[in-house]
């Protein structure tokens, strides 16, 4: 388990500011007493009122001074989107940029990772799940000392020892200061000047200062004046004032706000505003356009629309990995959405978002096999509180299961192959409860099997992972579905494979190699099963049938595009390459396999691929690295789980590369490296693995002779050897054996405990 961190070193996840922050010193002033003096803050008030704003402007300016107290980054969970309590734990941990392929409780990994952490998590609109909350993050502050936590939200979490901040509305000046500066926003010959300004001042005033209400009023003085504005303005204050009682009035100043903006919206564009709301955080043109239009919005002007929507500052326009987005501010959703209540449209929205996001992951699935992949990746990163809300739609209707269990199974690229695990178990495991079969809707239930076998495959969950691949396999042959079976079988050999029962995976995989080719199947899954019957061969002394097997994948990978599984037929082709004795070779191929594993967040393949770049520099000759990388790499087993690499032959290398460099630097010494992996950020191990060690300096010729009990001395990366006439260097008697000396992994049809 790794944070991200950015080039300087400074760890944290902040989004870039896309307006100017305006004003508010003091309030930032005053919540930074507050974090120096208590471990929880909440920044409360009214919605729309700049909470978020106030809480992130706050979080960078923690994260500019680089305090002791914050060395371990600055991270926000932004958590509007989630719906379900299941997912809170898992939206947290995804926030701090964690991994866990286990079967560990979500709460467990982020205890684990916070407990020696010293860092600063801005927690943001956890108003719908605000017990759920507030429990999580008490226990996350009692398990973790160096913990601070910013919440933002309408209420205090209300927990011992939190000190909360009311914010209210900023004055008069800086009121004017925002309205004047947002206009600018929208037009940019707009300035306060002599004869607008009191108008301007009487508009802030109506508003109550409010700085979500003045943006909207700001996005209408691109079309109207000050004093046109503040006349509409006060007809919608007559006329909605007095509709509910017992209403605070800035509450009732910000829905007059929004409820003005609706209003003067024209009929299109309130509806598309309504229907809007069925997304769930980000959605681009093309999910609106198939979920919005209709004969009453036409496809061809949802784009004009949306336009309009955006010039009034009802949306957000956002440059992301996955192209350009919109977002809804979530109060301005939720009036949208009571709207779209009160049409009776909201149940035909809802489905309509679940087909389109239901065919996004199937045409997902299908580029996942092409020159397309690491796109795909983060479309479906992008997308996934949406398609979060397309599987809770599927899952709550009894007749709809089946969309629920193709959904979770088509996405099984994204849960293996981008470090989603923990929540594909989750999707897969609901879809599959008691009672969710249904006979005429079988192939969505095996798939959803087989990738649940798969899953709990890879989490060392071997009982579950059985369980599920004999009954897909069963119910295949009852229904004669060739494909699922070849599936079941596949997943089979792999459980048999990093269980150390090469000859049943080498049966397995033969077999179910042989049936993808009866069906036609040509993917990711079936050239990863030809690099797990590869790997098989290879631990059972097969090294040529494996080279075969792997060398053919590596260039149907690079004739489609395909880079995951590439980097797996990398992994085998680097192991053969170092047990040739070719280190060169060997590094270059990892060089690229732990590109390809950071790019596609892949835990299980980047962990061995640095484990195995680690023996690569003990075989060059360079200890010293050999033992940070080695050390850089055990916390990510935590996050893989022991259970699933107690194998022997994955353990190999490990095991190999901690008993050559510590042969040459001594156990204190090397206890000293690895400490210094384990700090590393995952960025940070990357980047290092990636430039590779220092080269040795040349030493100086003639070597003077050593004192009669004097051992001669060479250092080698900051190592002494203590050993007269060592280099360091492979093949160098002393140092760390030729690579063909030991071989990388144990040639046994019956491996031994210790590999």
């Amino acid at each position: 388990m790794r944070q991200r961190s950015d080039r300087r070193g400074t760890c944290g996840n902040l989004p870039s500011e896309l307006s100017r922050f305006v004003g508010r010193g003091a309030e930032l002033a005053g919540v930074g007493r507050l974090l120096e003096a208590s471990r929880l803050v909440t920044v409360t008030g009214v919605g729309g009122v700049g909470k978020s704003r106030l809480a992130l402007a706050v979080a960078r300016e923690a994260a500019g001074r680089a305090q002791e107290r914050h060395c371990d980054g600055v991270w926000l969970a932004e958590l509007s989107c989630v719906r379900d309590p299941a997912l809170l734990e898992l939206t947290l941990a995804e926030s701090l940029g964690l991994t866990d392929h286990t079967t560990r409780p979500p709460r467990t990994v982020l205890a684990e990772h916070l407990a020696e952490r010293r860092l600063l998590l801005v927690v943001d609109g956890y108003e719908q799940l605000v017990d759920e909350t507030a429990e999580l993050v008490r226990e996350l502050l009692r398990r973790s000392p160096g913990l601070r936590v910013l919440a933002a939200g309408r209420r205090p979490l209300g927990l011992r020892g939190e000190r909360t901040f009311p914010l209210a509305p900023p004055g008069p000046d800086e009121a004017l200061e925002l309205l004047a500066d947002r206009a600018a926003d929208a037009d940019p010959g707009f300035a306060v000047t002599a004869a607008n300004r009191a108008a301007l001042v009487e508009l802030c005033a109506r508003l109550d200062g409010i700085p979500l209400a003045l943006e909207l009023a700001a996005g209408r003085l691109r079309s109207l004046s000050p004093e046109q504005v503040l006349t509409r303005l006060e007809d919608r204050f007559a006329l909605l004032t007095g509709t509910a009682r017992g209403v605070l009035p800035r509450h009732r100043a910000l829905r007059t706000a929004i409820g003005w903006s609706h209003e003067l919206c024209t009929a299109q564009e309130r509806l598309l505003w309504a229907r809007l709301s069925v997304f769930a955080g980000h959605f681009d043109l093309d999910a609106a356009e198939y979920v919005c239009a209709g004969p009453d919005l036409p496809v061809g002007s949802v784009l004009d629309v949306l336009g309009e929507l955006l010039a009034q500052s009802l949306l957000a326009r956002e440059e992301t990995a996955a192209g350009v987005r919109y977002r809804m501010l979530e109060t301005v959703r939720t009036y949208g959405a009571g709207w779209l209540e009160s049409l009776g449209d909201a149940s035909r929205l809802r489905r309509r978002h679940r087909d389109w996001y239901t065919g996004l992951a199937t045409w997902c699935e299908l580029d996942w096999f092409s020159p397309r992949q690491q796109e795909m990746a983060a479309l479906v990163e992008a997308e996934l509180p949406n398609l979060r809300l397309a599987l809770e739609c599927c899952l709550d209707e009894p007749d709809e299961l089946h969309l629920g269990q193709y959904l979770a199974g088509t996405l099984w690229f994204y849960w293996a192959g981008c470090g989603r695990l923990t929540e594909g178990r989750y999707w897969l495991d609901r879809s599959l409860e008691p009672g969710a079969s249904a006979s005429e809707h079988v192939g969505s239930r095996l798939k959803a099997l087989w990738v649940l076998g798969y899953v709990a495959a890879l989490q060392g969950d071997r009982v579950a992972s059985m369980s599920a691949l004999y009954e897909c396999r069963d119910a295949a042959a009852r229904s004669g579905n060739a494909v699922a079976s070849a599936y079941a079988v596949h997943r089979l050999g792999c459980l048999a494979l990093v269980s150390d029962d090469m000859a049943r995976a080498g049966e397995l995989l033969g077999a179910a190699l042989e049936q993808y080719r009866e069906t036609g199947e040509l993917n990711s899954n079936v050239l990863m099963c030809q690099v797990e019957l590869a790997m098989a061969l290879a631990f059972q002394g097969d090294l040529a049938g494996a080279l075969s097997l792997c060398r053919e994948v590596r260039d149907i990978c690079e004739e489609h595009g395909e880079r995951w599984t590439k980097a797996y037929a990398l992994y085998v082709l680097a192991f053969a390459a170092l047990d040739a004795g070719d280190t060169a070779g060997a590094r270059l191929l990892l060089t690229e396999c732990v590109t390809i594993n950071h790019v596609f967040r892949d835990l299980v393949g980047l962990v061995l691929a640095v484990e195995l770049l680690a023996l690569v520099t003990a075989a060059e000759g360079h200890p010293a690295e050999a033992a940070v990388l080695q050390g850089a790499a055990e916390p990510m087993w935590g996050g893989v789980g022991l259970q699933l690499f107690g194998s022997a032959y994955f353990n190999a290398p490990r095991l190999m590369c901690r008993e050559r460099a510590g042969e040459v630097l001594g156990a204190e010494r090397y206890a000293a490296c690895a400490r210094h992996g384990r700090a590393l950020s995952l960025d940070e191990l990357v980047e290092r693995a990636l430039r590779g060690p220092e080269p040795v300096p040349a030493a100086p010729e003639p070597l003077p002779r050593p004192r009669a009990g004097e051992a001669g001395r060479t250092v080698e990366a900051g190592v002494t050897t203590g050993t007269a006439g060592t280099k360091g260097t492979a093949g160098t008697a002393g140092a760390v054996g030729r690579p063909d000396s030991r071989k990388p992994w144990p040639r046994r049809s019956t491996p031994s405990g210790s590999g």
